[in-house]
């Protein structure tokens, strides 16, 4: 397990470095070299209107990656998954921008957004599914929190090599050519990742599989199109919150409050080394009360912390900034801690690969598409503090809270130990 989970934690965390490199990218630089006719507002609004590109092509990818994973087995995802987001990234890294291409770039940059998203779509279920499957059954959030903890590492390793060539390159050669560094990282990292997929072995839960589903989303579609509909519902608030403050609250406080991106970035990067760390423990804590205990118990925190969080961001005093990002992703991990065993759990077997994908990425589309653009216009029509921000992230924890209700719980109910034989 200790194997398959580490494996699965750097998979993930390659591929989310892909995703997450992106979004600071978007956020710090892509709006002036790919639309630069557009004002600085409407630059970043269309900057992240093609990082959202990515997440509407993560529930097609779901689908794709899904079909793939309960045909075929969870393994091959993993690997293919893994090749086309590498190379998409490696690729936008490559991409001239508008002054050398026109228009063509901006257009060329959406498609491998696009390619980068279809490629993640399926990395989270065959990642996910491949540890659960494998787990015991009392400590499934446990083992398989290892693949959520990847997004973490993945946006520190993203945002470190940022703030390093922020840091250390003047404004131009970082718009020149500093930007692209991370990207082409990627290549030596899907590489490596390859490397540690190679060895993993197939679920043993889909190898017990008699009858495959022979079209899985028409199944899922039928027969649990509302509990997929819920499921997206439910995790709409945690992509809504993360995306928020590792993404728009970037492009915010560097351009609203003329913090500097190097301060923002420490800020940001503090609080998600602090997220990553306490996913083993909602897990845990997981495997004890109920993952739908403690997927409402983050929602409820979300709905509480958003306006304070938002007011906090408006200090542009770098501490403050810390603790407001920080109570938001401690609410949030609460959620994502336990989603990867509690998403598996409520779908069968034979349609599992394509149910809590599709269910996973579809709560993307709703939470994580639309957040940088809704907040940077709402924040672009407002007062110093963003406080339509704050209710537009409030408004999500309620909607997801509600989802929640809905769903079950699905911990599995531990096995009382045998009594001893009378005499």
């Amino acid at each position: 397990m200790a194997r398959l989970a580490g494996a699965s934690l750097a998979g993930t965390a390659i591929e989310f470095y892909d995703f997450f490199v992106y979004g600071t990218a978007a956020a710090l630089v892509l709006g002036p070299l790919f639309f630069p006719t557009f004002s600085p507002l409407a630059g970043t609004l269309a900057a992240f209107g093609t990082f959202g590109a990515g997440f509407v092509a993560r529930p097609l990818g779901s689908v794709l990656f899904g079909h793939l994973g309960d045909r075929r087995g969870r393994r091959p995802v993993l690997v293919i998954s893994l090749l086309l987001t590498g190379a998409s990234t490696v690729a936008v890294g490559c991409l001239p921008v508008y002054g050398s291409l026109g228009v063509a770039a901006p257009v060329l940059l959406l498609a491998l957004r696009f390619l980068q998203g279809l490629g993640l779509g399926g990395e989270w279920g065959g990642a996910v599914l491949l540890t659960a499957e494998h787990a015991p059954p009392e400590r499934r959030a446990l083992w398989s929190c290892f693949p959520q903890v990847g997004p973490a590492l993945g946006f520190l390793l993203a945002n470190g090599i940022m703030l390093v060539l922020s840091a250390s390159l003047s404004d131009a050669q970082f718009a020149r050519w500093g930007w692209r560094v991370p990207f082409w990282a990627a290549g030596a990292l899907a590489l490596a990742g390859l490397w540690l997929r190679s060895s993993l072995a197939e679920s043993p839960r889909f190898l017990e599989i008699d009858d495959h589903a022979r079209v899985p989303l028409v199944e899922v579609v039928r027969y649990h199109g509302r509990l997929v509909l819920l499921a997206a519902g439910a995790l709409a608030a945690g992509y809504a919150v993360f995306y928020a403050v590792t993404t728009w609250s970037l492009a915010y406080v560097t351009e609203r409050l003329g913090v500097s991106r190097t301060v923002m970035l420490v800020c940001v990067m503090a609080a998600v080394a602090v997220h990553g760390a306490l996913t083993p423990v909602m897990a845990l804590l997981g495997d004890r009360y109920g993952r739908r205990f403690m997927c409402m118990a983050g929602c409820t925190a979300c709905a509480l912390w958003m306006l304070p969080m938002v007011a906090l961001l408006a200090t542009g005093e770098p501490l403050y900034m810390f603790l407001g990002i920080l109570g938001a992703l401690i609410a949030f991990v609460a959620m994502f801690g336990v989603i990867a065993a509690y998403l598996p759990e409520l779908f069968e077997a034979r349609v599992r690969c394509t149910g809590a994908a599709v269910g996973y990425n579809l709560g993307g589309v709703l939470g994580g598409a639309l957040t940088p653009i809704v907040a940077t216009a709402l924040a672009g029509h407002g007062g110093r503090v963003p406080w339509g921000v704050g209710w537009y992230l409030t408004g999500m924890a309620l909607l997801s809270l509600g989802c929640f209700a809905l769903l079950p719980e699905t911990r599995p109910v531990p096995v009382p130990a045998a009594e001893p034989a009378a005499g």
